[in-house]
C-alpha cells in the first residue's frame, strides 16, 4: 500500500513539473472563443481548433465563457486563474466586446471607461506575471447591407482596444476588421456556412432551427483560429518556434 501510495505521489509531482514546464496560451474572452458543451454541436468557439495548432511544447487554457464581459470575467475570478497560474513566457490573448457593449444587460456591460480600465488591468496585471499580453478586437458578426458590403458591427468597442493598445504599446491584431473581411470573400449568401444557420429539423440540438449570425460552426471557428494564428506568426514572436501547421496563409 505504502509502495502504491509513493509511486501515485511521485507520478503526480511528475505530471506537475512537466506541466509547469511548458509555455500557455491563455485564451480569455466570450461565446466565440469559448468550449462548447456537445448539446450545443454544432456550435465551435475558435479557441477549440485553436488548440491544434501547437506543438506538445505548448498548451492552450481556454478560460472563455459564454456571455462574459472584462466586467464578469473580473468578477467571477476567471481573470484571477490567469493572474495566479500565469508564468514568465506565457502568453494571454484578451478578446473583449462583444457583450461588454450590451447596453440592455446590466450584470455584463462595461462603460468605455470601465472596458478600457479593465483592458490596462489585464495587461498590467500579465506583464507583472512576464506574461505576454496580446490584445485582440472582438470578431465580427456577421451583417450585410443591401448591396452585399460586410458592416462594422463593433464599431466603437473595436475602436477601444486599439486606443489601449497603442497607449500600453502591447501587440495587437484586428480580427474585426480581419473576420469582416474574411465574410466578405465569402459573400453574403456563402458567409452563413460559417455560422449557426440551420433550418428546422437541420440538426437533432436546434429542432425548431437557428438563425445566428455572431456564433461560429465548426468550419467559422476554424477560419478565425486560423487568422488569429496568422497575426500571431505576423508578430514574429517565440509562439512561431511551436506552430505545427505547416501551411497557414
Amino acid at each position: 500500500m505504502k509502495r502504491f501510495l509513493f509511486s501515485t505521489i511521485l507520478w503526480v509531482i511528475l505530471v506537475s513539473a512537466i506541466t509547469d514546464d511548458k509555455k500557455t496560451i491563455w485564451l480569455c474572452g466570450d461565446s466565440t472563443i469559448a468550449i462548447k458543451e456537445t448539446k450545443t454541436y454544432p456550435e465551435t468557439g475558435w479557441g477549440m481548433p485553436f488548440v491544434y495548432f501547437w506543438d506538445s511544447s505548448i498548451q492552450v487554457k481556454n478560460l472563455a465563457k459564454n456571455g462574459r464581459s472584462t466586467k464578469t470575467f473580473i468578477s467571477e475570478n476567471l481573470w484571477q486563474q490567469v493572474v495566479d497560474g500565469a508564468k514568465e513566457g506565457d502568453f494571454v490573448l484578451i478578446q473583449f466586446g462583444h457583450n461588454d457593449e450590451a447596453v440592455e444587460k446590466k450584470e455584463r456591460y462595461a462603460p468605455p471607461a470601465e472596458f478600457k480600465a479593465n483592458l490596462v488591468k489585464f495587461i498590467t496585471e500579465a506583464r507583472m506575471k512576464k506574461a505576454i499580453p496580446v490584445l485582440l478586437t472582438p470578431v465580427s458578426r456577421r451583417k450585410f447591407d443591401t448591396l452585399g458590403t460586410a458592416q462594422e458591427t463593433h464599431r466603437e468597442y473595436a475602436a477601444y482596444v486599439k486606443e489601449v493598445a497603442k497607449d500600453q504599446n502591447v501587440l495587437f491584431i484586428d480580427l474585426d476588421s480581419q473576420s469582416r473581411a474574411l465574410y466578405q470573400q465569402f459573400g453574403k449568401e456563402n458567409s452563413t456556412l460559417l455560422f449557426m444557420q440551420l433550418k428546422p429539423g437541420e440538426h437533432p440540438n436546434y429542432p425548431e432551427g437557428r438563425n445566428d449570425n455572431t456564433h461560429f460552426n465548426e468550419l467559422g471557428a476554424r477560419l478565425i483560429a486560423q487568422l488569429v494564428l496568422k497575426n500571431l506568426k505576423e508578430l514574429n514572436t517565440d509562439l512561431n518556434n511551436h506552430i505545427v501547421v505547416s501551411k497557414i496563409k
